[in-house]
């Protein structure tokens, strides 16, 4: 493990060098696919302000109500000062950050596009930092199990000196393959929003399925409080990707030979005689 990176003489805490740099990335990829798009204007640059402030607030305040008895969970300064930074609270508080900055500025362009390829490489980045500063993850006879010292705070699989999962390495691989999935997708759905959709479907599945390797405490049938907070997500999320896909937005993607004749007849293209 690495606690702290050096540059000469400057000594750096190693999470929030690669919690900023995946930031840093994340913006930069926006601003490409933006300007891309022709989507490079005041208002994007709001949603991205929204995103961040959001963020922000939703990783710190995320363990202020990690316990069902409230006298169990910090007080608000407590959880800002000194709160659990759940990826999943600072998504939550960016998604809502955005919509509250697009409302506020009267923006109704859909920005969700934008985000979900930098989200990914940004999410991959920064979680670098969290595989060099925590507790890898459950134990595990696998040959690619990894070691951690023992003084990895929460970490009962580092005291035992056990082989544990890198579960964060599991993650930097799911979110360098959704980027490059997502780059690739990007002109195969043209629906506005529907990239988002089927990032947040993938991240959703992923991050429930990789629980089962990191080394979060069981609240509840065996599962963690982050498996708790994905399940009803999780049901929405399938709803909403079962919509589209009937409604075909997805053909592109899964019907090649379909969404070519769909794409015709939208786009007004001369259909051939049929022949008997």
């Amino acid at each position: 493990m690495l606690p702290e990176l050096r540059f000469g003489g400057l000594a750096v805490p190693t999470h929030g060098f690669f919690v900023g740099l995946g930031v840093l990335v994340a913006a930069v990829v926006f601003v490409l696919e933006a300007r891309r798009r022709g989507a490079l204007h005041e208002d994007s640059l709001v949603a991205v302000a929204g995103a961040l402030v959001g963020g922000a607030i939703g990783m710190r305040l995320s363990g202020w109500a990690e316990h069902l008895d409230p006298h169990l969970n910090p007080s608000l300064l407590e959880a800002w000062m000194f709160g659990s930074r759940s990826i999943l609270g600072g998504l939550t508080g960016a998604y809502v950050g955005v919509l509250i900055a697009k409302r506020l500025v009267g923006y109704r362009g859909k920005t969700g596009d934008l985000f979900a390829p930098a989200v990914a490489l940004g999410m991959a980045v920064g979680r670098i930092g969290c595989f060099l500063t925590e507790a890898p993850g459950r134990p595990t006879g696998l040959p690619w199990g990894v070691h951690a010292p023992a003084s990895v705070p929460e970490c009962p699989g580092c005291l035992a000196g056990q082989a544990m999962h890198p579960s964060f390495l599991y993650e930097v691989a799911f979110q360098l393959a959704a980027f490059f999935a997502l780059v690739w997708a990007r002109d195969r759905v043209r629906r506005p929003g529907e990239l988002f959709t089927l990032y947040v479907g993938a991240y959703a599945v992923f991050r429930f399925l990789v629980e089962f390797t990191r080394a979060n405490e069981t609240v509840w049938l065996d599962l963690t409080r982050p498996q708790w907070f994905l399940l009803p997500g999780l049901v929405l999320v399938f709803i909403r990707l079962l919509y589209g896909y009937h409604r075909g937005y997805y053909d592109m993607l899964v019907h090649k030979r379909d969404s070519r004749t769909h794409r015709g007849q939208e786009e007004g293209a001369p259909q051939a005689p049929q022949t008997r």
